[in-house]
């Protein structure tokens, strides 16, 4: 991680889970971080454990407040710039297809498409401007975005995370295409990990969300997710990792 000490890391969903846990690894590896979320007060109180950390308010479904918080990074003399982002943020609702809302729907695709891709061009602009040689993009994807369960509840989840994987190749080839930049665009794909996205998921239907977890004896945790961000980022710059899939020992699908 000695190349990234002092830069400064943006991650979306810094509340809990995932982003919190993120959050604290980069910090606590010399990187500034900037942890966004709509319950900023959870990530107001992870300063104790996460030097440098700046904890930032933001609605990532509405686009001005996406692009202030992008214009603040610019303009604050202690961080000025973006040399990785973390699109973490994410949400599902238990409906299927047949019984979905529009306004759920909408609001999935609201998060978990355009809100990374806007996050993404933001960050990706700034490290064009800045010339930023070795900048990283990371999305946090699932195995969704690669294979549909029958379960109804996450069909149309898994078509915004199959479209988060398409959106990767598009992203790098678009980088590719501005020049020699070694600018690196990649993806991670959990299964089932232990945070509070399906609680949250099913929080109307607690038992549901009980028996999901419960399927796997050991679901990830999200330090396991925090360390394969760490592994992307210290590969050699000319490295592009794209993807990585990881589940659990014990998740059969």
């Amino acid at each position: 991680m000695d190349r990234w000490q002092g830069r400064v890391a943006v991650i979306t969903g810094a509340s809990a889970g995932v982003g919190a846990a993120v959050c604290k690894l980069l910090s606590q590896n010399g990187m500034k971080v900037v942890g966004c979320a709509r319950r900023v007060e959870k990530i107001e109180a992870l300063k104790a454990e996460c030097p440098n950390l700046h904890a930032y308010k933001c609605d990532l479904e509405k686009e001005d407040e996406v692009e202030a918080m992008f214009k603040w990074i610019e303009s604050d003399p202690n961080l000025g710039r973006v040399d990785f982002l973390l699109a973490n943020a994410g949400m599902s609702t238990p409906e299927g297809l047949l019984d979905g809302h529009f306004a759920n729907w909408k609001k999935m695709m609201d998060l978990n498409v355009l809100a990374l891709c806007l996050c993404t061009q933001l960050a990706l602009k700034s490290m064009f401007k800045h010339k930023i040689d070795d900048g990283q993009v990371i999305f946090l994807n699932s195995l969704s975005g690669h294979r549909v369960l029958s379960n109804p509840a996450i069909h149309f989840y898994a078509a915004t995370k199959y479209a988060v994987t398409a959106l990767l190749e598009g992203w790098r080839q678009e980088v590719r295409a501005q020049g020699d930049s070694n600018i690196r665009v990649a993806q991670i794909s959990p299964g089932l990990i232990d945070t509070e996205f399906i609680p949250q998921m099913y929080k109307d239907h607690p038992g549901k969300a009980d028996k999901m977890l419960s399927a796997t004896s050991e679901p990830l945790h999200a330090e396991n997710i925090a360390e394969q961000v760490k592994f992307i980022l210290t590969a050699p710059k000319s490295v592009h990792i794209s993807d990585i899939l990881v589940r659990s020992t014990q998740q059969m699908t």
